[in-house]
């Protein structure tokens, strides 16, 4: 079997938009076209890998630094990584992507959009309301800045489109760059 080229998918966009479902629902779609995978999970990270890291724009920055460093390092061994984290600012994922692109695997930007709104009715810990009260600080999107992607390689709508629609979306763009197969591993072999 040859070598299969890795790939950073990352998932940018607001607290709630749907990145980690939409990371998990990819999964089970890419090992069935017979990709190895990984998920970076925002939270996770913060948890094992960056433990001690607060809100301020350089601690996102570390942050963020410290995700794509592990997803370069495993996209350039051939697994397909999937990162899940708001990543507010376009200039760290820039600095990201060069990393990945440098080491000769792609980079594929995926806006995770939803609007404010939206994301204040599906929040059932009331973040997005204490926010916009005013009561929770440096709250991305809302007391601090989140900058949209400007030319993301994929733009999925999760108040608008299903889980499945926005996957989709997603693995057309990995079979247009030929990093994954056009059809299941299980119906490839028949």
């Amino acid at each position: 079997m040859a070598k299969q080229n890795g790939f950073t998918l990352w998932l940018t966009g607001l607290s709630g938009a749907g990145k980690t479902t939409l990371a998990l629902a990819l999964v089970t779609e890419l090992e069935a076209r017979g990709r190895k995978v990984e998920v970076l999970d925002g939270d996770e990270i913060r948890t094992n890998l960056s433990q001690g890291l607060g809100f301020s724009k350089a601690d996102r920055d570390t942050n963020i630094r410290r995700i794509g460093y592990v997803s370069r390092l495993l996209s350039r061994n051939g697994v397909g990584v999937l990162t899940a984290a708001i990543s507010p600012y376009r200039e760290v994922r820039e600095e990201v992507r060069k990393a990945v692109e440098a080491d000769g695997a792609d980079f594929i930007e995926v806006f995770v959009k939803c609007p404010i709104e939206v994301l204040a009715e599906r929040d059932v810990k009331g973040l997005y309301k204490k926010a916009l009260a005013g009561e929770i600080k440096e709250f991305t999107g809302v007391s601090d800045p989140y900058e949209q992607p400007l030319n993301a390689d994929v733009t999925v709508e999760t108040d608008r489109e299903s889980i499945s629609e926005s996957a989709f979306k997603i693995i057309a763009e990995l079979e247009k760059r030929g990093l994954v197969s056009s059809k299941r591993a299980e119906t490839a072999a028949v």
